[in-house]
Protein backbone atom coordinates (compact mmCIF):
# COMPACT_ATOMS: atom_id res chain seq x y z
CA UNK A 1 0.00 0.00 0.00
CA UNK A 2 1.60 3.29 -1.07
CA UNK A 3 1.65 6.32 1.23
CA UNK A 4 -0.96 8.35 -0.69
CA UNK A 5 -3.46 5.49 -0.73
CA UNK A 6 -2.81 4.83 2.95
CA UNK A 7 -3.48 8.49 3.76
CA UNK A 8 -6.78 8.28 1.86
CA UNK A 9 -7.82 5.18 3.80
CA UNK A 10 -6.90 6.90 7.06
CA UNK A 11 -8.96 9.97 6.17
CA UNK A 12 -11.96 7.81 5.32
CA UNK A 13 -11.49 5.53 8.35
CA UNK A 14 -9.39 7.41 10.90
CA UNK A 15 -7.87 5.24 13.64
CA UNK A 16 -9.55 5.55 17.01
CA UNK A 17 -7.39 5.37 20.12
CA UNK A 18 -8.92 5.23 23.59
CA UNK A 19 -6.68 5.42 26.67
CA UNK A 20 -8.40 4.35 29.88
CA UNK A 21 -6.88 4.53 33.35
CA UNK A 22 -10.07 3.44 35.12
CA UNK A 23 -10.97 0.12 33.46
CA UNK A 24 -8.14 -1.89 35.05
CA UNK A 25 -6.88 -1.74 38.62
CA UNK A 26 -3.17 -2.10 37.87
CA UNK A 27 -2.64 -1.08 34.23
CA UNK A 28 -3.48 1.55 31.65
CA UNK A 29 -5.76 0.13 28.95
CA UNK A 30 -5.13 1.25 25.37
CA UNK A 31 -7.69 0.36 22.69
CA UNK A 32 -6.84 0.83 19.02
CA UNK A 33 -9.38 0.47 16.17
CA UNK A 34 -8.28 1.15 12.61
CA UNK A 35 -8.37 -0.02 9.01
CA UNK A 36 -6.42 -3.26 8.73
CA UNK A 37 -3.19 -3.70 6.75
CA UNK A 38 -0.21 -6.01 6.89
CA UNK A 39 2.23 -4.96 9.59
CA UNK A 40 -0.12 -2.76 11.59
CA UNK A 41 0.19 -4.92 14.71
CA UNK A 42 3.96 -4.52 14.61
CA UNK A 43 3.60 -0.74 14.19
CA UNK A 44 1.42 -0.48 17.31
CA UNK A 45 3.58 -2.82 19.42
CA UNK A 46 6.72 -1.02 18.26
CA UNK A 47 5.31 2.38 19.20
CA UNK A 48 4.48 1.18 22.72
CA UNK A 49 7.79 -0.66 23.11
CA UNK A 50 9.81 2.35 21.98
CA UNK A 51 8.32 4.24 24.94
CA UNK A 52 9.69 1.50 27.24
CA UNK A 53 6.17 0.52 28.27
CA UNK A 54 5.53 -2.97 29.61
CA UNK A 55 2.68 -4.82 27.87
CA UNK A 56 1.12 -7.12 30.46
CA UNK A 57 -1.89 -8.26 28.43
CA UNK A 58 -3.00 -7.95 24.83
CA UNK A 59 -6.04 -9.01 22.81
CA UNK A 60 -5.86 -8.71 19.03
CA UNK A 61 -8.51 -9.26 16.36
CA UNK A 62 -8.06 -8.35 12.69
CA UNK A 63 -10.44 -10.49 10.65
CA UNK A 64 -11.74 -8.70 7.58
CA UNK A 65 -10.83 -5.10 6.91
CA UNK A 66 -10.70 -3.82 10.48
CA UNK A 67 -8.02 -4.06 13.15
CA UNK A 68 -9.08 -4.00 16.81
CA UNK A 69 -6.76 -4.56 19.73
CA UNK A 70 -6.49 -3.90 23.44
CA UNK A 71 -3.25 -3.52 25.39
CA UNK A 72 -2.78 -3.35 29.15
CA UNK A 73 0.43 -1.42 29.77
CA UNK A 74 2.48 -0.13 32.69
CA UNK A 75 5.70 1.79 33.11
CA UNK A 76 8.97 0.07 34.05
CA UNK A 77 7.98 0.20 37.74
CA UNK A 78 4.63 -1.51 37.17
CA UNK A 79 2.56 1.66 37.52
CA UNK A 80 -0.17 3.06 35.30
CA UNK A 81 0.82 5.66 32.71
CA UNK A 82 -0.09 9.10 34.06
CA UNK A 83 2.47 11.35 32.36
CA UNK A 84 0.40 13.61 30.09
CA UNK A 85 3.21 13.98 27.54
CA UNK A 86 3.47 10.21 27.12
CA UNK A 87 -0.31 9.81 26.92
CA UNK A 88 -0.49 12.57 24.31
CA UNK A 89 2.31 10.97 22.29
CA UNK A 90 0.54 7.59 22.35
CA UNK A 91 -2.66 9.23 21.15
CA UNK A 92 -0.91 11.03 18.30
CA UNK A 93 1.41 8.22 17.22
CA UNK A 94 -1.38 5.63 17.04
CA UNK A 95 -4.30 7.88 16.11
CA UNK A 96 -5.35 9.94 13.11
CA UNK A 97 -2.17 12.07 13.23
CA UNK A 98 0.04 9.02 12.77
CA UNK A 99 0.51 9.03 8.96
CA UNK A 100 4.02 10.44 8.97
CA UNK A 101 5.08 8.69 12.15
CA UNK A 102 3.85 5.30 10.96
CA UNK A 103 5.54 5.62 7.58
CA UNK A 104 8.84 6.20 9.40
CA UNK A 105 8.16 3.39 11.86
CA UNK A 106 7.40 0.96 9.07
CA UNK A 107 10.58 1.78 7.17
CA UNK A 108 13.14 -0.97 7.10
CA UNK A 109 15.34 0.93 4.70
CA UNK A 110 17.01 4.22 5.45
CA UNK A 111 15.87 7.73 6.29
CA UNK A 112 18.46 10.26 5.08
CA UNK A 113 20.77 11.73 7.71
CA UNK A 114 23.60 14.24 7.44
CA UNK A 115 24.71 13.64 11.02
CA UNK A 116 26.10 10.16 10.64
CA UNK A 117 26.70 7.18 8.40
CA UNK A 118 25.04 3.88 9.33
CA UNK A 119 27.12 0.72 9.18
CA UNK A 120 25.46 -2.69 9.45
CA UNK A 121 27.71 -5.63 10.28
CA UNK A 122 27.09 -9.37 10.42
CA UNK A 123 29.68 -12.07 10.94
CA UNK A 124 31.13 -14.68 13.27
CA UNK A 125 31.24 -13.81 16.95
CA UNK A 126 34.44 -14.28 18.92
CA UNK A 127 36.22 -12.73 21.92
CA UNK A 128 37.69 -9.34 21.12
CA UNK A 129 35.60 -8.76 17.98
CA UNK A 130 34.22 -5.43 19.17
CA UNK A 131 37.70 -4.16 20.03
CA UNK A 132 38.96 -5.09 16.57
CA UNK A 133 36.06 -3.30 14.89
CA UNK A 134 36.66 -0.22 17.06
CA UNK A 135 40.37 -0.25 16.20
CA UNK A 136 39.62 -0.30 12.46
CA UNK A 137 37.20 2.62 12.76
CA UNK A 138 39.64 4.61 14.89
CA UNK A 139 42.40 4.00 12.35
CA UNK A 140 40.11 5.31 9.61
CA UNK A 141 39.28 8.41 11.70
CA UNK A 142 35.65 7.43 12.25
CA UNK A 143 33.98 8.34 15.53
CA UNK A 144 31.27 5.97 16.72
CA UNK A 145 28.25 8.05 17.72
CA UNK A 146 26.35 5.01 19.01
CA UNK A 147 26.13 1.30 18.35
CA UNK A 148 24.07 -1.71 19.29
CA UNK A 149 25.47 -5.22 19.05
CA UNK A 150 23.63 -8.54 19.36
CA UNK A 151 25.35 -11.91 19.54
CA UNK A 152 23.64 -15.28 19.25
CA UNK A 153 24.55 -18.82 18.27
CA UNK A 154 28.16 -17.91 17.33
CA UNK A 155 26.94 -15.05 15.11
CA UNK A 156 27.12 -11.30 15.67
CA UNK A 157 25.17 -8.37 14.23
CA UNK A 158 25.68 -4.67 14.82
CA UNK A 159 24.18 -1.38 13.74
CA UNK A 160 26.69 1.43 14.21
CA UNK A 161 26.34 5.15 13.56
CA UNK A 162 29.66 6.78 12.74
CA UNK A 163 30.78 10.31 11.90
CA UNK A 164 33.92 11.84 10.49
CA UNK A 165 36.44 12.53 13.24
CA UNK A 166 37.20 16.07 12.02
CA UNK A 167 33.83 17.38 10.83
CA UNK A 168 31.46 15.40 13.05
CA UNK A 169 29.24 14.82 10.00
CA UNK A 170 28.32 11.80 7.90
CA UNK A 171 31.11 10.25 5.83
CA UNK A 172 30.33 10.60 2.12
CA UNK A 173 33.61 9.91 0.29
CA UNK A 174 32.98 6.71 -1.76
CA UNK A 175 36.62 5.61 -1.69
CA UNK A 176 36.82 5.97 2.07
CA UNK A 177 33.52 4.12 2.56
CA UNK A 178 34.74 1.32 0.31
CA UNK A 179 37.84 0.96 2.46
CA UNK A 180 35.73 0.92 5.63
CA UNK A 181 33.58 -1.88 4.20
CA UNK A 182 36.56 -3.92 3.04
CA UNK A 183 38.51 -3.75 6.30
CA UNK A 184 35.48 -4.40 8.50
CA UNK A 185 34.44 -7.34 6.36
CA UNK A 186 37.91 -8.86 6.83
CA UNK A 187 37.64 -8.42 10.60
CA UNK A 188 34.16 -9.96 10.73
CA UNK A 189 35.08 -12.97 8.67
CA UNK A 190 38.07 -13.82 10.83
CA UNK A 191 39.10 -17.46 10.50
CA UNK A 192 35.58 -18.70 9.70
CA UNK A 193 35.64 -19.26 5.95
CA UNK A 194 32.42 -21.28 5.89
CA UNK A 195 30.07 -18.45 6.89
CA UNK A 196 29.65 -15.14 5.13
CA UNK A 197 30.53 -11.80 6.67
CA UNK A 198 28.65 -8.74 5.48
CA UNK A 199 29.07 -4.98 5.79
CA UNK A 200 26.48 -2.48 4.53
CA UNK A 201 26.96 1.30 4.61
CA UNK A 202 24.14 3.84 4.26
CA UNK A 203 23.48 7.51 4.97
CA UNK A 204 20.39 7.19 7.08
CA UNK A 205 18.67 5.75 10.12
CA UNK A 206 16.52 2.68 10.67
CA UNK A 207 14.71 1.19 13.63
CA UNK A 208 17.79 -0.44 15.12
CA UNK A 209 16.23 -3.36 16.97
CA UNK A 210 13.96 -4.35 14.11
CA UNK A 211 16.91 -4.14 11.75
CA UNK A 212 19.02 -6.34 14.05
CA UNK A 213 16.27 -8.97 14.03
CA UNK A 214 16.19 -8.89 10.24
CA UNK A 215 19.96 -9.06 9.92
CA UNK A 216 20.26 -12.09 12.20
CA UNK A 217 17.29 -13.78 10.52
CA UNK A 218 18.92 -13.26 7.11
CA UNK A 219 22.15 -14.64 8.59
CA UNK A 220 20.24 -17.79 9.68
CA UNK A 221 21.23 -17.56 13.33
CA UNK A 222 18.16 -19.70 14.08
CA UNK A 223 19.75 -22.86 12.66
CA UNK A 224 20.75 -25.46 15.28
CA UNK A 225 20.49 -22.94 18.08
CA UNK A 226 20.32 -25.53 20.86
CA UNK A 227 23.07 -27.93 19.85
CA UNK A 228 25.32 -26.64 22.61
CA UNK A 229 22.65 -25.79 25.17
CA UNK A 230 22.91 -27.74 28.42
CA UNK A 231 20.01 -26.07 30.23
CA UNK A 232 16.90 -27.16 28.36
CA UNK A 233 14.72 -25.68 31.11
CA UNK A 234 15.52 -22.20 29.80
CA UNK A 235 14.38 -23.04 26.29
CA UNK A 236 11.18 -21.28 25.15
CA UNK A 237 8.28 -23.65 24.56
CA UNK A 238 7.01 -22.91 21.04
CA UNK A 239 4.32 -25.01 19.39
CA UNK A 240 2.60 -24.70 16.00
CA UNK A 241 -0.53 -26.66 15.06
CA UNK A 242 -3.07 -26.20 12.28
CA UNK A 243 -6.72 -25.47 13.05
CA UNK A 244 -8.13 -27.01 9.91
CA UNK A 245 -11.74 -25.87 10.40
CA UNK A 246 -10.68 -22.21 10.28
CA UNK A 247 -7.58 -22.49 8.07
CA UNK A 248 -5.42 -20.96 10.78
CA UNK A 249 -2.11 -22.08 12.19
CA UNK A 250 -2.08 -21.62 15.96
CA UNK A 251 1.25 -20.60 17.47
CA UNK A 252 1.64 -20.84 21.24
CA UNK A 253 4.69 -19.60 23.11
CA UNK A 254 5.52 -20.06 26.78
CA UNK A 255 8.70 -18.43 28.01
CA UNK A 256 10.17 -16.40 30.81
CA UNK A 257 8.77 -12.89 30.59
CA UNK A 258 11.03 -9.93 29.87
CA UNK A 259 10.75 -6.44 28.36
CA UNK A 260 10.17 -6.27 24.58
CA UNK A 261 9.24 -9.95 24.32
CA UNK A 262 6.03 -9.20 22.41
CA UNK A 263 7.86 -6.91 19.99
CA UNK A 264 10.44 -9.62 19.26
CA UNK A 265 7.86 -12.29 18.41
CA UNK A 266 5.54 -10.02 16.41
CA UNK A 267 8.52 -8.61 14.52
CA UNK A 268 9.63 -12.11 13.55
CA UNK A 269 6.17 -13.26 12.43
CA UNK A 270 5.77 -10.09 10.35
CA UNK A 271 9.18 -10.38 8.72
CA UNK A 272 8.46 -14.04 7.92
CA UNK A 273 5.39 -12.78 6.02
CA UNK A 274 2.76 -14.15 8.39
CA UNK A 275 -0.43 -12.26 9.21
CA UNK A 276 -1.78 -12.34 12.78
CA UNK A 277 -5.59 -12.54 12.71
CA UNK A 278 -6.16 -13.11 16.41
CA UNK A 279 -3.86 -13.11 19.41
CA UNK A 280 -3.98 -13.38 23.16
CA UNK A 281 -1.02 -12.38 25.33
CA UNK A 282 -0.71 -12.72 29.11
CA UNK A 283 2.52 -11.58 30.76
CA UNK A 284 1.37 -10.60 34.22
CA UNK A 285 3.49 -13.21 35.98
CA UNK A 286 7.09 -14.40 35.63
CA UNK A 287 6.05 -16.56 32.65
CA UNK A 288 4.59 -15.08 29.48
CA UNK A 289 1.98 -16.86 27.38
CA UNK A 290 1.42 -15.82 23.77
CA UNK A 291 -1.11 -17.32 21.37
CA UNK A 292 -1.34 -16.31 17.71
CA UNK A 293 -3.74 -17.37 14.97
CA UNK A 294 -1.83 -16.84 11.76
CA UNK A 295 -1.79 -17.40 8.02
CA UNK A 296 0.92 -16.73 5.51
CA UNK A 297 0.46 -13.52 3.54
CA UNK A 298 -0.73 -15.68 0.62
CA UNK A 299 -3.71 -16.78 2.77
CA UNK A 300 -2.55 -20.28 3.63
CA UNK A 301 -1.76 -21.81 7.02
CA UNK A 302 1.55 -23.56 7.64
CA UNK A 303 1.79 -26.14 4.87
CA UNK A 304 4.46 -28.63 5.91
CA UNK A 305 6.40 -29.97 8.85
CA UNK A 306 9.53 -28.28 7.51
CA UNK A 307 7.76 -24.91 7.52
CA UNK A 308 6.42 -25.60 11.02
CA UNK A 309 9.92 -26.37 12.30
CA UNK A 310 11.26 -23.21 10.69
CA UNK A 311 8.60 -21.07 12.40
CA UNK A 312 9.47 -22.68 15.74
CA UNK A 313 13.21 -22.19 15.26
CA UNK A 314 12.84 -18.57 14.18
CA UNK A 315 10.61 -17.67 17.13
CA UNK A 316 12.98 -19.41 19.56
CA UNK A 317 15.86 -17.45 18.07
CA UNK A 318 13.93 -14.16 18.27
CA UNK A 319 13.35 -14.73 21.99
CA UNK A 320 16.88 -15.93 22.71
CA UNK A 321 18.98 -13.52 20.67
CA UNK A 322 18.06 -10.49 22.76
CA UNK A 323 18.66 -12.46 25.97
CA UNK A 324 21.95 -13.93 24.75
CA UNK A 325 23.75 -10.62 24.77
CA UNK A 326 22.78 -7.06 24.00
CA UNK A 327 25.31 -4.30 24.27
CA UNK A 328 24.24 -0.71 23.72
CA UNK A 329 27.30 1.47 23.27
CA UNK A 330 26.92 5.26 23.36
CA UNK A 331 30.46 5.87 22.17
CA UNK A 332 33.38 3.65 21.30
CA UNK A 333 35.94 6.12 19.97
Amino acid sequence: MDDEYEKLIRRMNPPRVVIDNEACKNATVIRVDSANKHGILLEVVQALTDLNLIITKAYIASDGGWFMDVFNVTDQDGNKITDEEILDYIQKSLGSDACFISSMRRSVGVIPSTDHTSIELTGSDRPGLLSEVSAVLTHLKCNVVNAEVWTHNTRAAAVMHVADEETGCAITDPERLSKVKQLLCNVLKGSNKSREAKTVVSHGVTHTERRLHQMMFADRDYENIYNDRSDEAQRPNVNVVNWCDKDYSVVTIRSKDRPKLLFDTVCTLTDMQYVVFHANVDAEGPEAYQEYYIRHIDGSPVKSDAERQRVIQCLEAAIERRVSEVRTLPCLC
